[in-house]
């Protein structure tokens, strides 16, 4: 758990994932596409990832264990939770006011 939490503060948004897991690309994909620097760590590259990954499941309380999206250090949730806050646009103004996010706009125009 203490590798989870040192791992969790490192960065303003943390989501752990798998390499082979597609919610996870998912998940991983949307902060990206929001403009959001998050740090990725993928628990099936790290040597205690199923230490971890047992950890994550027990902070949750149910599985799956990831992905997972730490905010400011603080389990933010799971994908059910993040894409909640999404759909209902609770996402960006969530990391910006709590985590005090900046994003890179793109203009395509």
């Amino acid at each position: 758990m203490d590798r989870v939490m040192k791992l969790a503060s490192e960065r303003a948004v943390v989501i752990f994932t798998l390499s082979s897991c597609c919610m996870c690309h998912t998940v991983s994909c949307l902060f990206c596409d929001l403009g959001v620097n998050a740090l990725v760590h993928e628990l099936d590259n790290d040597p205690r990832g199923k230490e971890m990954e047992r950890a994550l499941l027990k902070l949750l309380g149910k599985g799956p264990p990831v992905p997972v999206e730490f905010g400011g250090g603080k389990l933010v949730g799971g994908t059910s939770k993040i894409m909640s806050l999404h759909l209902g646009g609770e996402l960006v103004p969530m990391l910006v006011n709590k985590y005090m996010c900046t994003f890179q706009v793109y203009n395509f125009s």
